[in-house]
């Protein structure tokens, strides 16, 4: 399994046979080249991002404004904090296509449950300020009824949340009447639209947890678990691991994430629409897949993801700026996922699998 798995062998946790020797530090002795060496792979697109820069100063002076840059880095907060869930579960060896869903129906839900019923809502008269937290908790319900289907019946993840997408995305439109919401509270609006230290609130939270998501697939069992779960669910539960409860939580946290990138961008846009999210998961797997993300399973990091969001970021900006129409920016980004696609395979084919 060690030559199989490149990077994320050393990362195992201890085997019956190591603890009974006293061998134990020794892993954590091995993961440290890797580690290492896995830091210039998620710097690949580095040299992109910064033809890209270089390109959009280029196209419009106004690309490399300070305005600008934060203008794009706020627009794709919540794409970034999709790419960062579904990343999550793409190194775990699983799918989930209905966080696009989430994203809409999760505010859209909780605020319903907080206005009145001329507003839209159901009128139950809760307190404005559940809002967040019952956004988060309906995104987590989601994610873990996900976590339940595929290992309890063990059935097909892509099959189950393609199924999800468009069952939670019916439920919004059933809902909402297929309109969009308006009277929003303002506890609800405000972590899309606050301003913190200079910078959108949103770009610090997103940051935040990346920061966060780095931290625990590189020095904490349960993240470094889901490498070997990806990799080879079968020797990772021979080693120790439970495969079942970090599947789970990891559709869970999957579901929560999405749901506060739902948040961010309805704080951003100041309504829910009845189309809010549709059509993201496309841009979520292109930019994790440009950033390293196998959709194989085991492989990848957060850093890597996060690169392709920035990439995802600069192009839509530098269209945008060029009035490029949006039927044409859809190409751009399938044209970006096949030749992702033919990258990853080439530098890291089936010979490293």
């Amino acid at each position: 399994m060690s030559d199989r798995q490149g990077r994320r062998a050393p990362t195992l946790p201890k085997t019956p046979a190591a603890s009974a020797n006293g061998s134990g530090p020794a892993p954590a002795l091995a993961a440290r080249p890797g580690f290492r060496l896995s830091r210039f792979r998620d710097l690949t697109l580095v040299p992109v991002i910064v033809v890209l820069l270089i390109v959009g100063s280029f196209i419009d002076p106004v690309f490399l404004t300070p305005g600008n840059l934060t203008n794009v880095l706020q627009q794709q907060s919540a794409l970034a904090l999709v790419v960062l869930a579904e990343a999550l579960i793409l190194i775990a060896g699983k799918f989930d296509l209905s966080l696009e869903s989430i994203v809409g129906m999760a505010p859209a839900v909780a605020v319903m449950l907080v206005i009145a019923t001329g507003d839209g809502g159901f009128g139950l008269g809760l307190p404005p300020g559940l809002a967040v937290p019952l956004c988060l908790v309906v995104g987590a319900l989601i994610g873990a009824f996900n976590g339940f289907l595929i290992l309890r019946f063990q059935l097909s993840a892509f099959v189950v949340t393609l199924a999800m997408l468009i069952v939670v995305h019916g439920l919004h439109l059933g809902l909402t009447g297929g309109k969009s919401l308006f009277a929003l509270p303002e506890s609800f609006m405000y972590l899309g639209s606050a301003v913190w230290f200079g910078l959108p609130a949103a770009i610090w939270i997103t940051g935040v947890l990346f920061a966060v998501g780095m931290a625990a697939l590189g020095y904490f069992r349960s993240g470094r678990s889901l490498y070997a779960i990806g990799g080879n669910a079968d020797a990772a539960r021979a080693a120790g691991i439970r495969v079942e409860r970090v599947v789970l939580a990891v559709f869970v946290v999957g579901g929560a994430l999405a749901a506060l990138a739902g948040i961010l961008e309805t704080g951003r846009l100041g309504s829910i629409s009845a189309n809010q999210g549709v059509g993201w998961i496309f841009m979520v797997f292109a930019a994790a897949v440009i950033g390293g993300v196998s959709m194989d399973g085991g492989k990848g990091t957060i850093l890597g993801a996060l690169t392709g969001v920035l990439v995802i970021g600069l192009v839509e900006n530098i269209l945008t700026l060029q009035g490029v129409p949006g039927e044409w920016k859809q190409l751009v980004y399938g044209g970006i996922i096949l030749i992702a696609l033919m990258i990853s395979r080439l530098t890291g084919g089936r010979a490293q699998d």
